[in-house]
């Protein structure tokens, strides 16, 4: 959905942009691998590449940024844990890396290939954390290749925090292993300067009886793309996907997800809200979910909202719904693209609220439900205030 959409429109349904696409299974199915080479390299006419600038992505989809990596640039990994939780640095071979599903682009199969140390965090079984796991990655400029594992033992609860910042071209795999009975939220948060680059996969495989939520935060970085993912082990698995972003002058941002229901009697959410502004600001937000005919008794609803408060920024939304199945709970997505409500505004102003402030009220609303699932106090002041700078900057 382009920015020329009228102002609170509402679109029930998948929405067809550029043309016919490739259905969900197929894409599922289509080859993954561990190996670069299995992947031709993009030219973004193919459907998984083609909102991306690839000359954006500074050679991680051709394989030129590979000579430009050092060992050990790029990124700084720093992890505060609580007692009780491991923190470690292994190596290749390690049995738990890939064990959440194989790279299903280029980009992904190239960090996984191009990698030379992973950090796995786990948490014993029948633990349940009072204080969250922070993981910082802070880039240093230069190109990096990273791969993180957090795993959570049957019945045990945790909340990890992984916040990117600072400048790098990061290209990274991250997996969730969430074992039975277990609860696991991940606030993933990319705060970087904006002259960073990030594309990154993120594959959950949630246990029986497990709950998954993440919460994703995409403020800054010059092009920043990620792949969230989703599969169940178990029947009785729950997945809440939240995000949340903030395209400016010139970003390009893009969440591409799946949930794949192949497991009976699970449950999934998807909720994202994105705000744009500025010249060339360009947000895609693309929604898969497959409901296989093998998962009876399946409920999922996937949601994108976004607000366009300036011309000049454009919003490419396409949620898809596939069901092979007919024996389901419910199944559901809708996307919106509007314009700045100036109803809203006017309401504000009409009681005294300087403009300013109330453009500020405005967005804040909009933002405060997925503000919200984090949890975490501090990390949600920084956050409003992250946003609120942005505004400012944009009313100066």
């Amino acid at each position: 959905m382009a920015d020329n959409t009228p102002a609170g429109s509402t679109t029930d349904g998948a929405i067809q942009v550029g043309g016919p696409k490739q259905p969900i299974d197929a894409r599922v199915s289509a080859p993954a691998s561990y190996d670069v080479a299995d992947f031709p390299v993009p030219h973004g006419r193919e459907e998984e590449w083609r909102f991306t600038p690839l000359e954006r992505l500074r050679g991680l989809h051709d394989g030129t940024a590979v000579d430009k990596a050092v060992d050990g640039g790029g990124v700084k990994v720093e992890v505060s844990a609580p007692e009780g939780v491991t923190v470690e640095t292994v190596g290749r071979d390690d049995a738990r890396l890939g064990k959440a599903g194989k790279p299903v682009d280029r980009v992904a199969a190239q960090a996984f290939s191009s990698f030379e140390t992973a950090s796995v965090v786990s948490v014993p079984k029948d633990t349940v954390l009072t204080e969250p796991v922070r993981i910082g990655v802070h880039g240093v400029g230069g190109v990096a290749f990273g791969h993180q594992v957090i795993e959570i033992g049957a019945f045990s609860e945790a909340v990890v925090v992984i916040d990117h910042t600072g400048d790098a071209t990061l290209a990274a795999n991250v997996e969730y292993l969430v074992g039975d009975g277990a609860k696991l939220t991940v606030v993933s948060v990319q705060d970087w300067d904006d002259t960073a680059v990030h594309a990154a996969q993120h594959t959950a495989l949630v246990g029986r009886d497990a709950t998954f939520k993440s919460v994703i935060v995409t403020l800054g970085g010059d092009l920043v793309r990620l792949h969230p993912r989703v599969v169940y082990t178990g029947p009785g698995g729950e997945a809440e996907l939240y995000g949340l972003y903030f395209t400016d002058n010139g970003q390009h941002q893009e969440h591409r997800l799946l949930v794949d229901h192949d497991t009976p009697h699970c449950r999934s959410n998807v909720v994202y809200k994105g705000a744009l502004q500025g010249k060339d600001a360009h947000a895609v937000w693309i929604g898969d979910v497959l409901i296989r005919a093998a998962a009876e008794g399946t409920d999922t609803y996937e949601l994108n909202r976004n607000l366009v408060l300036t011309d000049g920024a454009r919003v490419d939304s396409v949620p898809n719904l596939e069901i092979e199945t007919g024996e389901i709970v419910g199944a559901g997505h809708a996307s919106a693209t509007g314009r700045f409500d100036d109803e809203q505004l006017f309401y504000l102003m009409a009681r005294g609220i300087p403009a300013d402030e109330a453009r500020r009220l405005v967005v804040r609303g909009f933002f405060a439900e997925l503000v919200q699932q984090i949890g975490i106090p501090d990390l949600e002041e920084r956050l409003i205030a992250k946003i609120e700078a942005e505004l400012e900057a944009s009313l100066a």
